[in-house]
């Protein structure tokens, strides 16, 4: 535990006292002595308090051997308490059997136990908190590290202690949860959506939209259409429904990012806006959409390329605009975490895994990009499929949705499948799997649904 230094200077005390950390000694004795007292106050201080949560070492050592004894519906007095320790080589640890019979000797009662238990944990939380001062603190002076990741370091370290502080396991009744999925019963009905709208049909309709704290992975080899897909669906929530969607790229910078989406919009041929062939057509047609693209709440961003900087850049963002709708990011590969990693698969793993945690956190979906290894290239049929995720099996695992694309014509300039696009759900957590076609107009750097051609 770490001490605190006192940041005050009393002339009659000296400056750079060092604090006791929070704790309540007489509330831990309460605690433990009311568990060998009565089985039932210790499976209620149990279920409010870990080991952990003790100031004393000794007191986390008993309430360990409290808590395996409950497991195996055995008495917890302290004479069975003793003989537990005994076997373990920890009752001198903790004082010996005088030092149990001592603990019991100190309540009178045990209906006081888990109001006590509650004071042991609020103290432990106030440790838990200071710790993460001194850590967030020390960090800060050393000022090792970009800004952003630091920032998300000492967000990161915060979050650790608020999610600390929730009673895990609770059982909830239907009473207290049924009128939010009644909400969602109802909007479905209404317009056919709970989540955000993708702009393809049929992935609406399997899906019902994107939902908030879910982690969609698309995936394909170079050239599929990827960023393509991503932007259709961020341009879905911002332009058309003027929902807030971001967009962090990693590969393509903002001009590149500005044309495709002059060109989807308004429907100029992309290749016209890049080499300087427009038409006075054309320039009627930018003029016309420019307003609805201009005025849409898309926000790019090119600059995020760590893991700490993606996470404190969309808190940052989310608390800016409240009602942050969608994040893609594109792609999963060129995410660093920074500093050195086991490997480069352990490192996409946390990468993933973050991102998922990142979705919850947030409550909104998060659209991650990811390329996929070689293997579609060494088979006659080089439809893609979800193995194939390049250097993280975990991508997968988690992933509440794996869409991979597959363009025929990428590998058949003659394929009789020119023009399509097909959206393979190799993995869909709420759903069914299956393959949706679309069509490409890339010509225009976007997809549609096939009655739009």
């Amino acid at each position: 535990m770490t001490l605190i230094p006192d940041q005050t200077h009393d002339d009659d005390q000296g400056p750079g006292l060092v604090r006791m950390p929070p704790q309540d000694l007489d509330a831990e004795t309460s605690v433990l002595g009311s568990m060998m007292l009565n089985r039932d106050a210790a499976v209620d201080c149990a279920d409010i308090l870990k080991p952990e949560d003790y100031y004393r070492p000794a007191h986390q050592i008993i309430h360990t051997a409290i808590l395996d004894l409950l497991a195996k519906g055995e008495p917890t007095d302290p004479i069975i308490l003793a003989a537990e320790l005994n076997k373990r080589g920890q009752l001198e640890r903790v004082g010996g059997a005088p030092a149990l019979h001592a603990l019991v000797q100190s309540v009178s009662t045990a209906a006081s136990g888990s109001y006590h238990a509650e004071i042991v944990r609020e103290q432990a939380i106030l440790r838990r908190l200071a710790d993460a001062g001194v850590r967030i603190t020390q960090s800060a002076y050393a000022g090792q590290g970009e800004t952003d990741d630091l920032v998300a370091e000492a967000a990161a370290e915060i979050a650790a202690v608020v999610e600390g502080t929730g009673q895990e396991d609770d059982f909830l009744l239907p009473a207290l949860t049924m009128e939010g999925t009644l909400d969602l019963v109802e909007a479905s009905g209404k317009k056919g959506l709970t989540g955000l709208p993708t702009g393809f049909a049929d992935v609406d309709s399997l899906t019902g939209g994107l939902q908030p704290g879910q982690l969609i992975v698309v995936a394909g080899r170079p050239g599929m259409g990827k960023t393509t897909l991503a932007m259709d669906m961020a341009r879905t929530c911002a332009i058309k429904h003027s929902i807030p969607a971001a967009f962090i790229s990693l590969e393509m910078g903002i001009n590149e990012l500005n044309m495709r989406l002059l060109s989807a919009e308004a429907r100029v041929a992309l290749h016209h806006i890049r080499g300087g062939a427009m038409t006075d057509e054309d320039w009627s047609r930018l003029a016309r959409y420019l307003p609805r693209i201009t005025e849409a709440p898309l926000y790019i961003n090119e600059s995020a390329t760590t893991l700490g900087a993606i996470q404190a850049k969309l808190r940052r963002l989310k608390a800016r605009v409240p009602d942050l709708g969608l994040v893609v990011i594109d792609y999963l590969q060129l995410v660093t975490v920074g500093g050195r990693q086991e490997s480069r698969e352990r490192e996409v793993s946390t990468i993933s895994r973050t991102l998922k945690l990142l979705a919850k956190e947030l409550q909104l979906p998060i659209i991650a990009l990811s390329q996929l290894n070689r293997g579609p290239e060494s088979r006659t049929d080089k439809r893609p499929t979800v193995s194939e995720l390049r250097e993280s099996g975990s991508i997968e695992q988690d992933a509440d949705m794996v869409v991979l694309l597959y363009r025929d014509d990428a590998y058949e300039k003659e394929s009789a499948l020119a023009g399509e696009v097909e959206l393979i759900v190799g993995k869909h957590r709420n759903g069914a799997t299956p393959t949706i076609t679309v069509a490409n107009q890339l010509h225009y750097s976007r997809f549609v649904d096939m009655a739009q051609t």
